[in-house]
């Protein structure tokens, strides 16, 4: 598996984790569950680019998430899948990954952390964010 792949599971369970806890701050709780994990230097470079990103733009990508989540809010989605569409947006936003590339990982992951249902839905709401950003045609 490619570093990024896992650098992106890393990411997406340190979001999946601060999701359940709430009130405390995200580059705490990635730290802890990194330090757990004991994920190397290089996988934690990368994920920390993407849960930095979520600490400084979340309530912006929340926003814009919520603007394409027709008929659902974001609060009321699965954590799986809340984290997911953030961690894909934070990734969209920093565009240092190709927009396709960013789409097809972030459904593998709701595939399997989540279910095929997660996979379809997230690919819609992906589908829907990259167009409205125009970095998909």
């Amino acid at each position: 598996m490619r570093i990024e792949t896992r650098a992106r599971a890393r990411a997406l369970q340190a979001l999946y984790a601060w999701d359940l806890r709430g009130n405390e701050s995200l580059d705490l709780v990635a730290s802890r569950v990194w330090d757990d994990l004991a994920v190397g230097p290089e996988e934690r470079k990368i994920a920390g680019l993407i849960v930095r990103k979520v600490i400084s733009d979340g309530a912006q990508l929340d926003e814009s998430l919520s603007a394409v989540t027709d008929n659902w809010r974001l609060e009321r989605l699965g954590a799986i899948e809340r984290s997911v569409l953030r961690l894909a947006a934070a990734e969209l936003e920093i565009g240092e990954t190709p927009t396709r590339v960013v789409i097809q990982e972030a459904v593998r992951l709701a595939e399997r952390y989540g279910s095929p249902e997660s996979a379809k839905f997230v690919n819609g709401i992906l589908d829907a964010y990259a167009r409205r950003a125009g970095s998909l045609s």
